[in-house]
């Protein structure tokens, strides 16, 4: 057997388990971490959402008719009913992504983006409106996911407007008028901001999702949440998603006072869980505070553990625990009410969806 296969063997044997990381705590890197709970409390397992839900923040994952199928029954054992794609496109990207995803469309909905190419040119919006209409009448259910962490909205021409802009307002009453819901995100973060020094306990992810709002031109976390506020309050007949809480999980009173103040704002939860895990009293304080305006949503790649801690998390008690994919920081279950639960997996979406 030459060196080369022998190499292969080697290679394809160890791939199934976890990289080996230096055990020295001199030695050790903070990434590279993996805690084990020592506390003999009670443990949860679930493999499936207490209630039908809807993931209403995913992405374009597969890439196969094949990986469609298998998706669908990692949902089918989770109890995920249906799962919006915010592919963020428009022109043939879209309907390529689009396409793939139709013949299951009775389990996924596909968002389409907003054609900010050309935004400073006489004429853009008429053209931006057009091709909006063009996915929507394709298939498009929604616009997403958008996404501004300083500089604008993103493209792949670069960096367009904040939402609040102006120059947005006429695709924004667009959206409205034909029911079309908006997700945006905005800013990141907190611990995206701060230095990246021992005091940052949010580190772990930080230093890799780092925000250098020193440079020209940048908005800060403030004052990008104000472009969110603004573009909700100029827009009251269409419906705006906030994704990640809006990026202000460090202080969701930020969030809630969003939520007062427009009543067509809603909220995900998506890559926010191992964040917000840790303050579970809480938590659960204001999902029953909010229980009518936030929604599940993932935004990860969909395998069953995935979604499982997302499920621990919103229905148990559980204490001090670990997930792999989160900060170095122990999770705790939020045990939100069954009632609460059906408005957060399913119910809050069809209100959206219903439209």
């Amino acid at each position: 057997m030459n060196k080369l296969l022998v190499s292969l063997i080697i290679f394809l044997f160890l791939g199934d388990f976890e990289p080996c990381y230096p055990q020295n705590p001199e030695e050790l890197k903070l990434k590279d971490f993996r805690p084990k709970s020592i506390y003999r409390v009670p443990v949860t397992i679930i493999k499936k959402a207490k209630f039908p839900a809807i993931d209403m923040h995913s992405h374009d994952f597969t890439k196969t008719d094949d990986e469609v199928a298998q998706w669908i029954r990692t949902m089918d054992q989770a109890g995920i009913e249906k799962t919006i794609i915010l592919s963020g496109a428009i022109g043939t990207r879209f309907d390529s992504i689009y396409s793939r995803y139709a013949k299951f469309d009775h389990r996924f909905e596909v968002w389409c983006g907003l054609d900010i190419d050309g935004f400073k040119e006489p004429g853009w919006s008429e053209k931006a409106i057009k091709e909006l209409e063009r996915c929507i009448k394709k298939g498009a259910r929604g616009i997403g996911e958008l996404s501004d962490k300083g500089f604008g909205l993103r493209y792949p021409g670069g960096f367009g407007p904040h939402i609040d802009d102006p120059l947005l307002k006429p695709l924004l009453k667009r959206c409205g008028e034909l029911n079309i819901p908006i997700n945006i995100h905005v800013a990141e973060p907190l611990w995206m901001y701060l230095p990246m020094d021992s005091t940052n306990d949010g580190l772990m992810n930080a230093y890799t999702w780092r925000i250098d709002s020193t440079q020209k031109g940048i908005l800060g976390h403030a004052a990008l949440i104000k472009t969110l506020d603004n573009a909700v309050r100029d827009n009251p007949n269409t419906t705006f998603i906030a994704c990640h809480y809006a990026n202000c999980e460090y202080d969701l009173s930020i969030l809630g006072s969003l939520l007062d103040k427009h009543k067509n704002l809603y909220a995900d939860a998506s890559a926010r869980f191992g964040e917000t895990s840790t303050i579970p009293r809480y938590m659960a304080s204001f999902y029953k505070k909010y229980q009518d305006r936030l929604l599940y949503g993932t935004d990860n790649i969909p395998e069953p553990d995935m979604y499982d801690i997302t499920f621990r998390i919103l229905e148990t008690l559980d204490e001090h625990f670990y997930y792999y994919r989160f900060y170095h920081w122990p999770s705790y279950g939020f045990g939100l009410t069954d009632n609460i639960l059906k408005k957060v997996y399913r119910e809050n979406a069809k209100k959206i969806l219903k439209k």
